[in-house]
């Protein structure tokens, strides 16, 4: 049996971790450093950093912050915001990545994870949707969710598999910071079209959404969180002791 992950998401924006609603009203939480370390002792089992404003402000990714990080977890750590092209990977990567996480610039360069996925192994490219239902169909968005590319979500998740992604970051706008659980429904039109690793993003308000993700869609590998683990509110060693008694199998 697939152990399933929980993962800790750090949204860096100058240089602090930040957390909003529905991509909005962002609040400082603390520095990106130190919270990494926190999780890497207490049983996250991967960390996810985004960079969110690069993208938007049409600039590079954070390093300093970065090689920082890498250097004090001992867990995978995935990095994206601002990555554009090949030289970007390489430049995450050198800082101590060990995934890197792309989403604007895959749409504005629809080559690019094709190329990334050549060089350096599907295993460390990450396709992440920021989606959005709009009229009733799910749509991609650009450049942190400020921007509607028009794209079907599910056939662009589809396709980026095709050409290379090894993992899924699904991010669902709805659900972001409303804590009502995860957004099923997307998560599974999702896992019914790609056969590689899919991380659920957006929702996460307690223990049970979790349990509840696990069991509906056993194809999901990991769920991923922030305001409720950056706040306290849900602890992760008591987050995994819950799932195993539920019969959901962790990494202890």
């Amino acid at each position: 049996m697939i152990t399933k992950r929980i993962i800790p998401c750090l949204d860096v924006k100058d240089g602090r971790v930040v957390k909003g609603v529905n991509f909005e009203k962002l609040k400082e939480v603390a520095s990106p450093v130190d919270l990494a370390k926190f999780y890497s002792e207490n049983g996250a089992d991967e960390l996810v950093f985004y960079d969110i404003t690069a993208s938007a402000e049409g600039r590079k990714l954070f390093t300093g912050i970065l090689t920082e990080a890498a250097s004090s977890v001992f867990i995978p750590l995935t990095v994206g915001g601002g990555i554009r092209e090949l030289s970007d990977f390489e430049r995450v990567l050198s800082c101590g990545a060990d995934k890197v996480s792309v989403n604007s610039g895959a749409i504005a360069n629809r080559a690019l994870i094709g190329e990334a996925a050549k060089k350096y192994g599907d295993q460390c490219v990450v396709i992440s949707a920021d989606i959005k239902r709009v009229d009733g169909a799910f749509h991609v968005f650009a450049k942190g969710g400020r921007e509607d590319t028009g794209l079907e979500a599910i056939e662009w998740i589809k396709r980026c598999v095709g050409e290379g992604a090894g993992e899924v970051v699904v991010n669902s706008m709805d659900t972001d910071g409303v804590k009502g659980g995860f957004d099923l429904e997307l998560l599974k039109a999702v896992c019914d079209v790609v056969d590689v690793p899919v991380i659920a993003s957006g929702g996460a308000g307690k223990t049970e959404d979790f349990i509840r993700l696990f069991k509906e869609i056993p194809k999901v590998d990991a769920g991923l969180a922030a305001s409720v683990f950056h706040f306290g509110e849900i602890a992760i060693p008591d987050l995994k002791r819950k799932l195993k008694e539920e019969g959901v199998n962790v990494r202890l």
